[in-house]
Order: C-alpha cells, then structure tokens, then sequence
C-alpha cells in the first residue's frame, strides 16, 4: 500500500441539491382612504398569497446514503506495535523496566488514530526512543527475528531538518512496506533516537544479506530526503556493541 493510498479519505457524503428557500413575500403598504385627501399617483402594492390547495414542496436531502462506508476498515498487510522506551530516572532501572509497548494496530484508520494521539518526535524528552515493529519481534538485538540481522542508521544532526516529516515518512514506508520489494519482509521496524547531538533514525532488518540490504538502503535515502553527498550505514547487531567495528556497508 503506498504513501497516496494511506493518505487517501475514502468516506463519502452524497448529498442532493438543497431547496431553495422561498422568497419572502412583500407587503403591501395600505393607504388609508380619508376624504378630502390629495391624490398621490402611487399604485397600491398588493400581498402575495399562496392559493387555497397549494404548498410549498421542499426537496428531499440525503445526508448519508451509504453508512457502511464510514465504518468500513482498511487492513495493513501486518500488524504493527509501537513502543517507547522512557528515559531513565537512576542506575537501577533496567531495559525492560524503560521499553514499554503503547498500542498494536492492524488498519490504516487505526495507525492514524494512533499517530495523532502520542506526542510528535520532535516533542520526545531527551533520551527516549520510538519503536514500531511488526506485531510478533520486540525491539531487541537478542529477539530470535532481529538476532542475525542488523540496521541501516542516519544521524540527524541539522537543526533545520524537520524531523517530524522524516519520522512520519519512516513510519508510513515501513507500515506501507514500500520500503522494500514486495513480499520480501526483510524490514522488522523503524526506530526513532532522541538524544543531545539530535536525531537518529535506524531501520532494522532480518538478515544482514547484502543483495537484500542495498535496495532496502536506496529506498531509505529517498525517504529520508537526503542528497547524495549525505551517507547511511549499516551495521549488524552482533558489531554494534562494538565501538571500532566498521559499518558492514555505506551508501
């Protein structure tokens, strides 16, 4: 399902032509006869009427002619959660007690709903982090479907970017799975950083297949909006604990 798709208002009003209101009849001026009088040469204005037997028909508006549109639903090809993790008050608070899932979703309507009801990105404190994955993996290195795999990653240092933009186009290639050829699922999530040098956008994958993970990359440029001299890496997993391990690849 593409970006137009998503985005596209399939609820429908079908409405008749309204009636027109009927025109305010005039009234008509009476001039009292009194004798001796002068004439004035004004003709006496007469009061419209409606004659006995008629009346006024009024048109028939259909407000709503078919409600099932407005319930109708339409499905995702996966089922998706997002997650959050908050930032931490001390020391003691493990992973598992900051990531904390939000809500599933299976429809376009329901993503929606969803979107415009948790805070924007650029909103999220310092140090908090969106993930939305597909419904069955959780945001985690060692869950058996992200273990072998790994992500391609963009820092997002200029003030100027709009990173409300490029998150809400991360989400929908992702949910809309254009990200990637059709069918592959190679993509598990999406997953938005917040942190003092700015914004990092990071999208995981199952496998760290290079025929896989390249057209995957090109797509994930094209929706970050970057220019050719601005670069995205991919890195496994398994390498990114380690701090002098190079990026597996760089586009």
């Amino acid at each position: 399902m593409s970006e137009e798709e998503l985005n596209k208002k399939t609820q429908e009003l079908s409405l008749s032509e309204k009636a027109e209101d009927s025109e305010d009849a005039t009234k008509a001026e009476e001039i009292p006869e009194s004798e001796g009088a002068p004439e004035t040469g004004a003709e006496e204005e007469t009061k419209e009427t409606t004659k006995p037997g008629e009346s006024e028909e009024k048109k028939e508006v259909t407000v709503l002619e078919n409600k099932e549109e407005f319930t109708v639903k339409h499905p995702l090809n996966s089922k998706w959660t997002l997650w959050y993790t908050k930032p931490a008050v001390d020391n003691s608070e493990s992973w598992a007690d900051l990531l904390k899932p939000i809500v599933s979703f299976n429809t376009v309507e329901e993503f929606w709903g969803v979107y415009h009801a948790v805070p924007k990105a650029a909103d999220l404190p310092m140090k908090s982090d969106y993930h939305l994955f597909r419904d069955d993996i959780k945001p985690e290195w060692e869950d058996k479907t992200n273990a072998e795999g790994g992500k391609w990653s963009c820092q997002i240092r200029s003030k100027k970017a709009d990173i409300h933009d490029l998150w809400t186009r991360s989400l929908l290639s992702v949910i809309g799975e254009t990200i990637e050829p059709d069918e592959q699922n190679e993509v598990n999530g999406v997953v938005l950083n917040v942190r003092k040098n700015g914004f990092r956008i990071g999208l995981w994958t199952k496998t760290c297949n290079r025929a896989a993970l390249k057209p995957i990359g090109e797509r994930f440029k094209k929706v970050l909006k970057l220019s050719d001299n601005e670069t995205i890496e991919f890195m496994s997993h398994k390498e990114s604990g380690d701090r002098n391990a190079a990026p597996l690849i760089i586009m």
